[in-house]
């Protein structure tokens, strides 16, 4: 898996974030993953053909075709050709040019139909059985995080599985919010949900929102760019300035301050995906963990957890 330390969400790399209702770390995902609709859909891509589609990509990563071509070992002039449909690329061709754009395992799929080939990368259900040792290492490894906060989330930032810390976290939280499919960032930034009792809201909230801009201008899935939407609609109350610590603490990465039965909690988010995953399921899901920002958080979560 690879790993980013920052202080905001993931996902695909993602959030502050929110688990699954349950009392207690659910033994299996609250259910079957959903993922985020695919930005092109297979009849669509189908009739605008792969060119412009590898066109749109390469735009969008400020490469020219030149630099293009020589990352994958081809020419300009077959770029263009491509591009402009006077060449229809070979299946290994348009997934040599899809790694070299970045190009999401889910759009991949996309542009292998648009070229008139089947997708190469399944989605299994993660309930699934094929998926039995990917979903048992995320619940145990979300478990062993414990007593700090740590959950799964897919691309919508639906969470999947989120373990006793982040359950403490919601306690509270109005149950209007807490039923399924929960989300991650509704949870955390809803006027009823935690972003009440979260000490530096504005700074959060920016840089969750921020971090939902990449990820949209990454995938261009629609259900994403609804709740961005969304969340970036919600109030914010003019209470919420800044907080700044009584004892100044030399954060490292923006931390993620909250209140809990009267006490401060700072967190520091870490969102880890999958090297090179083979199924769109997979691709598309992202561990979050937090990790506690000064010691006092530390001895507060061990001694609730006793």
């Amino acid at each position: 898996m690879t790993t980013a330390a920052t202080g905001t969400n993931a996902a695909p790399a993602a959030p502050a974030s929110a688990p699954s209702a349950s009392a207690a770390p659910p033994a299996s995902p609250a259910s079957p993953l959903v993922p985020a609709s695919a930005s092109v859909p297979a009849a669509a891509a189908a009739e605008r053909g792969v060119g412009p589609l590898l066109r749109a990509w390469r735009e969008r990563r400020r490469m020219s075709q030149l630099e293009l071509a020589l990352s994958a070992d081809s020419s300009a002039r077959h770029i263009s050709f491509v591009e402009t449909g006077r060449s229809r690329p070979s299946e290994e061709m348009v997934l040599r040019l899809a790694a070299r754009l970045d190009v999401p395992v889910r759009e991949r799929n996309a542009l292998l139909l648009a070229a008139g080939y089947a997708p190469r990368y399944p989605q299994t259900p993660l309930d699934d059985a094929a998926l039995d040792v990917v979903r048992t290492g995320l619940e145990r490894l979300i478990r062993g995080y414990e007593p700090y906060p740590a959950l799964v989330m897919d691309a919508r930032y639906d969470v999947v599985a989120a373990n006793r810390g982040v359950m403490m976290l919601l306690e509270g939280v109005p149950e209007a919010l807490l039923t399924p499919p929960l989300n991650a960032m509704r949870l955390t930034l809803h006027p009823q949900g935690l972003a009440p009792r979260i000490r530096n809201l504005r700074e959060w909230r920016g840089h969750l929102l921020a971090q939902m801009e990449r990820q949209i201008a990454l995938y261009r899935s629609a259900p994403l760019r609804e709740l961005y939407d969304e969340v970036a609609a919600y109030p914010v109350a003019e209470s919420a300035a800044a907080d700044v610590p009584s004892e100044p603490v030399p954060y490292f990465a923006l931390p993620m301050r909250i209140e809990h039965e009267g006490r401060i909690l700072s967190f520091i988010s870490s969102v880890s995906t999958f090297n090179t995953p083979m199924d769109v399921t997979v691709a598309e899901l992202a561990v979050e963990t937090f990790l506690p920002a000064d010691p006092a958080t530390v001895k507060y979560l061990h001694m609730s957890s006793g």
